[in-house]
């Protein structure tokens, strides 16, 4: 866990309630990448409208 979120205080950068999001992610993919991910999306729809194109992409490419 980073040090601010140990302090109690936030990230900076990160969308307020989505750190522990941006926190998992960060394991695999690192700071940027993770941000990026966390970021995206200001409701959950947005969310599962992205999560939905994103399978979508991936089926289309035989993944």
């Amino acid at each position: 866990m980073a040090k601010a979120a140990r302090r109690g205080g936030t990230i900076r950068g990160i969308t307020a309630g989505r750190e522990p999001v941006y926190q998992r992610l960060k394991v695999r993919l690192g700071k940027t990448r993770a941000a990026k991910i966390a970021n995206a999306g200001k409701t959950h729809a947005d969310r599962v409208r992205m999560a939905r194109k994103a399978a979508r992409t991936r089926k289309a490419r035989g993944e």
